[in-house]
């Protein structure tokens, strides 16, 4: 799982990708590498389990090692246009910025191959050990894996399919990059999970995912039912286990962390995640 060179983790919203992202980077920094985490959503989400402010498109160390950033498209557009297209001083030019901002947002694919070639910039500098996503959420990730794909058959030779293809081999390349959905025992999150392991089955564009099922329920150790409130808890308990016993049927995953309970920060919930994940990795 931590071998490779890009882990790109996504799940469909509310289902923890965000706390997995941070604790499999936590791993790998206490394993010694040096990992970028990459904030591609909403900010907020990795800088709190990370327990720090909110992060900027500038990498910063936020644990000896472990560098964070949030993706800025407008930023993430004008580096490519200076140092992947080597057209200089873009970044000197707002109205231009600006211009190329909203074709950005308009034109298919040109958001998505941003944010992947970010992504893959930032692997191929070699700064890195290990660049870990915080990728979109299911709902839109194949759009994102297949925009090299997409940019390489609108563009037929040049500097842009050059990279464009470039990015597609590194996504394919098992030995390179790991997809990682994160699941939850319940319908909805399985039901998408599936359809989206159906669709990458048939795109060929990344190794089949590895699937790690989130906040499952442990089993009660006590045969016993208390009497009272507790009882209740009890059977409340009992009956969400049947239900995602059924789910994980249908959907075992590769790997499966447990439902933390109590009150616990989001720093503290990527915590206890990184260690079950190292004893399970």
């Amino acid at each position: 799982m931590l071998d490779g060179r890009l882990i790109i983790v996504s799940g469909k919203g509310g289902v923890g990708k965000s706390a997995v992202s941070a604790g499999l980077a936590l791993v790998a920094q206490r394993q010694g590498k040096r990992v970028l985490a990459v904030e591609t959503g909403s900010p907020g989400g990795l800088s709190a389990h990370f327990s720090t402010t909110t992060l900027d498109f500038a990498p910063r160390e936020v644990r000896p090692g472990l560098h964070a950033m949030h993706m800025v498209r407008s930023q993430a557009l004008l580096e490519y246009l200076s140092l992947q297209l080597r057209l200089p001083g873009m970044g000197r030019f707002g109205p231009v910025a600006r211009a190329f901002d909203a074709l950005a947002t308009a034109a298919p694919a040109v958001r998505e191959i941003i944010t992947i070639g970010k992504i893959y910039w930032e692997v191929q500098t070699e700064r890195w050990d290990l660049v870990i996503a915080d990728a979109p959420p299911t709902g839109q990730i194949g759009s994102y894996l297949r925009a090299p794909r997409t940019i390489a058959e609108l563009v037929p030779t040049g500097r842009v399919r050059s990279q464009a293809d470039s990015m597609a081999a590194l996504l394919s390349d098992p030995t390179a990059t790991r997809l990682v959905l994160v699941n939850l025992a319940e319908e909805l999150p399985t039901t998408e999970t599936m359809e989206t392991m159906e669709w990458l089955e048939g795109e060929d564009l990344v190794a089949p995912p590895t699937v790690m099922v989130n906040r499952v329920l442990p089993e009660l150790t006590f045969a016993d039912r208390p009497p009272g409130t507790a009882g209740a808890i009890v059977d409340l308990h009992r009956s969400l286990l049947v239900e995602q016993e059924r789910w994980l049927k249908l959907l075992p995953g590769d790997y499966v962390l447990p439902y933390l309970f109590g009150l616990f920060t989001p720093g503290e919930v990527s915590a206890q995640l990184s260690d079950v994940l190292e004893e399970s990795l």
